[in-house]
């Protein structure tokens, strides 16, 4: 989030008051000026409520899964809109790191599974619960 928010301010920050209002940033400028506010595209503020975690370890890592894939897809249709290299090279580069994280969270979750009843492994809670 750092780095994009980084991108957002570079090239946010000299923006006359005519670019803002053309960019129909205007609201966003009346309360946030160029500063970075966490938001999604429609203006939703970033909130702790995005992460979710249940203390079983094969719940959490489907999460984990499931957050790399969308910041992956996120990535995506940022590449689609954008030509400048300034902005494309840094998305790839977090793009890349979202599918390395996925690939990792999924050697996580066969780690997991393996240490698990085959037949069984979603009986349990493996973090409190034992087997019987």
């Amino acid at each position: 989030m750092e780095m994009v928010g980084t991108i957002v301010h570079q090239l946010t920050r000299n923006l006359t008051e005519e670019q803002i209002k053309e960019g129909g940033f205007d609201a966003y400028f009346v309360n946030h000026t160029t500063g970075v506010y966490p938001a999604d595209s429609s203006g939703s503020p970033f909130t702790a409520a995005y992460l979710q975690v249940k203390g079983d370890p094969i719940t959490d890592i489907h999460e984990d899964l499931a957050a790399e894939q969308k910041a992956r897809s996120t990535y995506d249709n940022i590449l689609r809109f954008t030509d400048d290299p300034d902005v494309r090279d840094p998305i790839k580069f977090l793009r890349q790191r979202e599918v390395v994280h996925y690939q990792r969270f999924g050697e996580g979750l066969r780690i997991i599974t393996d240490q698990l009843d085959s037949k069984n492994f979603y009986a349990f809670n493996p973090a409190f619960d034992t087997r019987k």
